[in-house]
């Protein structure tokens, strides 16, 4: 799994050109556009928040986990529907970000988690986390499958009978190349490029391959009552992203000046000038590369709602 360290180095150093550019509790996952892309980013975020919660089959008053939580918006979502929800992250400013919110947010690994940590939740949301649960390192010792049973086990035992998880992650393509040909030594451009930039954008994250591989370790603890993929959302997305987030020269000439948003990006020029891991990151951003993973298929994307199978079916299982 991606440690502290490396969670921080995916979100921490863009904290504060995140929450100018998206809002205090910044959405950065994939929306929900079910095809109709007329919609604004920010109904888009909106129907996803209702879509979640109405698979998991929230209640005013329910108790949720989100496992990591980000800047808090499925928190804020659950708090104005009537619930309350405790965020896990590993990154320092997400958690600060959520705590000064009012939300109840640790800075914890999910793999730190009993039964007795916090009790048990009505409901469990994990939007965009998943990707980071086995690390390159991990998968190269087989031990990819491990990880994530541990996490399924987990949330088995934190739910009650029937309980629901919503899971939203990003996965491997059909399209995506071998682990031994991803390089930032091939060809600008190329899909093994490509990969090796998205690795230093997420350093210490290792994929799932598709939809078939959560499901057959999620199969002893979960069924799978309903999916839904997101390919094209996540282009549409990272389109309206682009919007918000350019910091090309409208962001520094009148009428578009924001004075935050340019002090913000101004903080990172000497992290541009010194870390080459940094350049790569940007250099992603900056060419398209994230939407085109998405168009070229090299990555691909689910939501997924599951219902706790009962234990008994479980232990049944285990003695098989």
């Amino acid at each position: 799994m991606a440690n502290r360290l490396e969670i921080e180095e995916t979100y921490n150093y863009m904290d504060e050109v995140i929450r100018v550019s998206f809002g205090e509790n910044a959405d950065i996952t994939c929306a929900l556009y079910n095809g109709n892309f007329s919609k604004t980013l920010r109904q888009a975020q909106q129907d996803k928040h209702d879509y979640i919660l109405d698979g998991i089959a929230f209640k005013p008053g329910a108790r949720l986990l989100d496992i990591g939580c980000g800047w808090g918006p499925m928190l804020k979502a659950v708090k104005e529907r009537g619930g309350h929800a405790i965020g896990l992250t590993l990154s320092t400013k997400q958690v600060e970000a959520c705590v000064s919110d009012g939300f109840e947010v640790y800075l914890m690994d999910w793999k730190d988690m009993r039964v007795d940590t916090f009790g048990r939740f009505d409901g469990i949301v994990s939007v965009g986390a998943f990707e980071h649960f086995c690390s390159v390192e991990e998968y190269l010792a087989g031990r990819q499958d491990q990880v994530y049973d541990r996490f399924f086990r987990l949330c088995h035992e934190l739910l009650p009978e029937d309980g629901r998880l919503y899971l939203q992650t990003m996965m491997w393509g059909k399209n995506a190349p071998p682990y031994e040909r991803i390089s930032l030594e091939a060809a600008k451009g190329s899909n093994e490029y490509i990969l090796a930039l998205l690795g230093k954008f997420f350093p210490g994250s290792w994929l799932p391959f598709g939809e078939e591989h959560i499901l057959r370790v999620a199969e002893p603890y979960f069924e799978l009552i309903s999916d839904n993929n997101g390919r094209l959302d996540y282009i549409e997305t990272m389109e309206q992203w682009g919007r918000l987030w350019n910091f090309t020269l409208s962001n520094f000439t009148y009428p578009n000046f924001s004075l935050p948003k340019v002090l913000a990006v101004a903080k990172l020029v000497p992290r541009f000038l010194t870390d080459e891991n940094f350049r790569a990151r940007m250099e992603l951003l900056r060419k398209g590369y994230d939407k085109e993973c998405f168009k070229r298929e090299l990555l691909d994307h689910q939501r997924m709602i599951f219902q706790k199978k009962q234990s008994g079916s479980l232990t049944a299982s285990a003695e098989n």
